[in-house]
């Protein structure tokens, strides 16, 4: 997978077919529509994007009180090169970026600059300053932005979604988080010489305690505590599947 900072630095990409989001977690409802993006590439000779925002809209909003992320977005893009994706977009999401409406978005940006041909998006997917732009604003760019919605997903009768997974790992229940993520929860860090893991402030930990984790591919145990965490591998980059 080719990771992109911006539109400006965008390669030339055959036939792209996009998806739009903050897809935090990358989780199974996510993957519906990650893999519905590469199957319509793979269809039409083209390649797949994943368009997402850095950083998180609600932290350059001045909204981000109480936020809690599933993934940082190098843990981010780890989970979208597991799944497949060609290529991920990564768009600075500053106060100017904000404000673009959803007509801009689309035909200066997407169109304009990414040559879009196809669109997936979620059932309740919306964008463009004051969120004004939806599935019933896109498919009137048909047929030259093609676009396909995806309904909501549902794991053994559960609505899937970031918020649900959220909940879920606050309450330490890694084996319902597993089932809902489709993955193990990935946290990746730098470590000290003591092995003190240290983790982005925005990122959503499990309560205090000791897990089973695979840390850097090897079976062990890791302690958290106040928002860090011990382990016994040392390495100053640490990734751990809890």
């Amino acid at each position: 997978m080719e990771i992109i900072f911006g539109f400006d630095n965008i390669p030339l990409i055959a036939h792209p077919v996009v998806t739009v989001g903050s897809y935090d977690g990358v989780h199974k409802g996510h993957q519906v529509l990650i893999n519905q993006t590469i199957s319509r590439a793979k269809s039409i000779g083209g390649q797949s994007v994943v368009l997402t925002f850095e950083p998180h809209p609600r932290i350059t909003l001045k909204q981000d009180e109480g936020l809690k992320l599933l993934t940082t977005i190098e843990e981010k893009a780890l989970l979208l090169e597991r799944c497949g994706v060609d290529f991920l977009l990564v768009i600075p999401f500053d106060t100017a970026f904000s404000r673009l409406s959803n007509e801009e978005f689309v035909n200066d940006y997407l169109i304009g600059k990414l040559h879009a041909e196809e669109m997936v998006i979620g059932y309740n997917h919306h964008f463009g300053h004051n969120k004004s732009g939806d599935y019933n604003y896109l498919s009137t760019r048909q047929p030259q932005l093609r676009v396909t919605q995806i309904e909501q997903q549902r794991v053994e009768s559960s609505k899937v979604s970031s918020t649900v997974l959220r909940s879920v790992i606050a309450d330490g229940d890694m084996l319902s988080a597993a089932t809902l993520a489709g993955h193990t929860y990935i946290i990746i860090g730098e470590s000290d010489d003591n092995g003190l893991v240290k983790v982005d402030k925005y990122k959503l930990l499990p309560p205090d305690g000791s897990y089973k984790a695979l840390v850097n591919g090897v079976n062990t145990s890791v302690n958290l505590c106040n928002n860090a965490i011990q382990t016994d591998v040392k390495s100053k980059k640490v990734v751990i599947e809890l």
